[in-house]
């Protein structure tokens, strides 16, 4: 795959590449930077996987993560399928390394928090990587640790 792959990791003797981010733009409503996007998730997976949560660890195990930008009435359309609520959210994550990104609830959330959408979009990218290793948000500890660390780490890979 093309791309630019980072550093290596060891595993199990051998060299694995690190998890490469595809990611897609399947709406209108919002410009994408996307190798901007790309650029800040890439670096961010160094820190996320450095951070194990206490669930199953898929992200250790894809080559890739498909991160794909949707609209409200796209992302709506999935979480009423798979998570029984027919409501837009920012963003769901499935174990087998996709993560769906509201760009529109992202504007909304951006404009309520003082933040450009772009790092909005880069905050929920994070939160998707850290539910692929393991992280949890159902409870009230762990959305706090979550939120904790999501924010830790946009911090550590926003550009200045």
């Amino acid at each position: 795959m093309a791309g630019d792959k980072g550093g290596a990791r060891r595993e199990e003797g051998s060299m694995k590449p690190p998890v490469e981010l595809q990611l897609f733009d399947h709406q209108a409503s919002l410009a994408l930077d996307l190798v901007g996007l790309r650029a800040v998730g890439q670096a961010a997976l160094g820190p996320v996987l450095a951070a194990p949560g206490p669930q199953a660890q898929n992200l250790m195990e894809l080559e890739e993560v498909e991160v794909s930008f949707l609209d409200d009435a796209a992302i709506a359309r999935v979480h009423g399928e798979f998570l029984a609520d027919d409501a837009p959210t920012d963003v769901i994550t499935f174990a087998h390394g996709e993560i769906l990104i509201s760009a529109e609830t992202a504007v909304r959330q951006a404009a309520e928090y003082g933040q450009a959408p772009e790092r909005e979009l880069a905050l929920y990218l994070i939160h998707g990587l850290l539910h692929l290793n393991g992280h949890e948000d159902e409870s009230e500890a762990g959305l706090a640790r979550m939120q904790g660390l999501q924010e830790e780490i946009l911090e550590g890979v926003w550009p200045k």
